[in-house]
C-alpha cells in the first residue's frame, strides 16, 4: 500500500474548514446560550444601583461544565466564546502536522514556536 499523499490545497482547504466549522459551531452555541438565558432571565427588572459582575461559576472550566449540564444559559455562552477562540489555536496546531506531513521542518518548527506562545500566553495571563 502506498502512502497517502497530501497536497498544499488538501491542507489549506481543511484548515479553511476548520476555522468555518469553529466559527459557525461556536456562534450556534452562543446563540442557544443567549436564548436560554432571554427566556430564563428576560423579563427580570435590572438594578443599576448595584454592580454584580460575572457569576463565579463561568470561572472555571469545570464551573462552565457543570453549568452547561445544568442549562444555564450564561455558562452555554461562556462555552461557545471558548469555542471561537480555540478555533485558531486548533489552526495552528493543524497547520503545523500539515508541515509536519509535508516534511517542511522550518515551517513546522515555527508552527510550534507560535502554539508554545499561545500556550504561555493563556497560562500566564499576559496574551496580549
Amino acid at each position: 500500500m502506498a502512502p497517502v499523499k497530501f497536497k498544499d490545497t488538501d491542507i489549506q482547504s481543511f484548515i479553511g474548514w476548520i476555522l468555518r466549522a469553529g466559527v459557525m459551531v461556536s456562534m450556534l452555541v452562543v446563540l442557544a446560550g443567549g436564548a436560554l438565558y432571554l427566556y430564563r432571565h428576560g423579563a427580570e427588572r435590572i438594578s443599576y444601583a448595584k454592580f454584580n459582575g460575572v457569576p463565579e461559576f463561568v470561572h472555571s472550566p469545570r464551573g462552565i461544565w457543570n453549568g452547561i449540564l445544568g442549562l444555564r444559559g450564561r455558562a452555554i455562552i461562556q462555552a461557545g466564546i471558548l469555542l471561537l477562540i480555540i478555533t485558531p489555536v486548533l489552526r495552528v496546531i493543524v497547520s503545523g502536522i500539515g508541515f509536519m506531513l509535508e516534511k517542511d521542518y522550518l515551517y513546522t518548527g515555527i508552527s510550534v514556536l507560535v502554539l508554545l506562545i499561545i500556550i504561555l500566553s493563556a497560562l500566564s495571563g499576559h496574551g496580549g
